[in-house]
């Protein structure tokens, strides 16, 4: 269950209720905007172009100071400090780009997750991990090998600015970290096992009953002896049926999280469950 959400039993049927958003003493805040469906909501270049126009005009009427961000075929990841409050910011940001996208595919309805997630930012250390985390999603999902090589990450924008180039992120404050532009990059780069908002949490599947998910193509406790290809297309699955964590699969199966991520990410020519 995500931080937001509770469980609520009533009459024996189960409801997810939401809880209040956790309200940052900084008004720094780690924002996630997903597709609904897990479906892309980023076809071409121009798409994530578009996005980013919404999101300097949201800045600029809103008020907010952009300290950071990557766009992701399916999701968003946003780092700032609110100026109106939180969410007619991100209502600024999307309803826009929802506009733009249904009138050029020809669809209709929600593109977005109708609930936005997002986590309070309360000290330097965490603001900093968040930014690196950010920066590395692309190098963690495979899709470059280094971190400045993804063009549509605020990571390129602090090396302008460190080269007196202006850019639309506000830079400033966290490159007050460094001492210098090699502190950023080697900072930025550096190997790490952080998750602040997973992408995929789903918390409506008890571990019993992904343990029983699981089982019903084999034991949990025997999945790590398969051969790898099978052991992949049966995470690859399980992850796609119930939306559940990396950290839950990986409670559940007893295998690393590391193993599970590259799982549910490589897995080739899915097994049906």
């Amino acid at each position: 269950m995500s931080p937001n959400e509770k469980t609520v039993y009533l009459k024996g049927v189960t409801k997810l209720a939401r809880l209040p958003r956790k309200k940052s003493r900084t008004g720094v805040y780690h924002v996630m905007l997903r597709g609904i469906d897990k479906r892309n909501i980023f076809l071409h270049d121009k798409d994530k172009e578009k996005f980013l126009y919404y999101l300097f005009k949201a800045k600029e009427l809103g008020g907010f100071e952009l300290y950071g961000y990557c766009l992701m075929d399916n999701h968003v990841h946003i780092l700032l400090k609110e100026g109106e409050e939180l969410g007619k910011s991100i209502k600024r940001i999307t309803v826009g780009y929802v506009q733009w996208h249904n009138r050029k595919y020809g669809r209709t309805g929600h593109l977005f997750q109708n609930r936005y997630k997002s986590e309070a930012v309360e000290n330097d250390r965490y603001l900093i991990a968040v930014a690196r985390y950010i920066h590395q999603n692309p190098v963690k999902a495979k899709m470059v090998e280094k971190v400045e090589k993804y063009k549509w990450s605020s990571y390129k924008d602090y090396i302008f600015s460190y080269n007196n180039e202006s850019t639309e992120t506000d830079t400033e404050f966290i490159m007050g970290y460094f001492g210098a532009q090699e502190d950023f990059q080697d900072y930025m780069k550096k190997p790490n096992d952080d998750e602040f908002l997973e992408y995929e949490t789903n918390r409506n599947y008890t571990e019993e009953q992904l343990k029983n998910i699981v089982g019903s193509k084999m034991g949990p406790e025997d999945i790590a002896k398969l051969p790898k290809e099978e052991r992949d297309r049966i995470i690859h699955d399980v992850y796609e049926l119930t939306g559940a964590s990396i950290r839950q699969l990986s409670r559940v199966t007893g295998i690393g999280r590391g193993i599970i991520q590259r799982a549910v990410k490589d897995a080739p020519n899915k097994i049906p469950l």
